[in-house]
């Protein structure tokens, strides 16, 4: 049976509950690097790094962007606890392009009085923002 290959996928950010359906993969960047989640897959959990989360559902494909974070895989269930996730028609792209500008300037800067790592994670955030819309308006 087809039925037999989805597991239970909830994404959970701050002020909602993002996603709760049957997913037959997800796919999502991690500390690890990109993974790629199955039905039956060990049990673990791993720190989410900004990216586009796909959700492959028995009708298809979903894109949204999550940014960081932390994931719980056990066999049959995945839950993301997101600190933001969103769906492509959420993302606004002018303010996405400003916080690039802001973020790429801070680190040109390179004032040791800056927090680097904060201006490196905004622009990876904006970036992910960009190409979640980009690739949803090229579909």
């Amino acid at each position: 049976m087809a039925e037999d290959r989805f597991f239970e996928l909830h994404i959970i950010a701050p002020e909602r509950v993002f996603y709760e359906g049957k997913a037959s993969m997800v796919e999502l960047n991690t500390s690890e690097g990109e993974v790629g989640i199955y039905k039956n897959h060990i049990p673990m959990t791993l720190l989410i790094e900004p990216g586009i989360v796909t959700i492959t559902e028995e009708s298809g494909k979903k894109l949204a962007a999550i940014h960081s974070g932390f994931m719980e895989v056990l066999p049959t269930k995945v839950t993301i606890m997101a600190e933001v996730a969103e769906w492509p028609e959420e993302i606004d792209v002018n303010r996405a392009k400003e916080a690039e500008v802001r973020a790429e300037r801070r680190l040109q800067m390179k004032d040791p009085m800056l927090n680097l790592n904060r201006a490196e994670i905004a622009l990876r955030k904006a970036m992910v923002r960009l190409e979640l819309a980009d690739t949803a308006r090229n579909k």
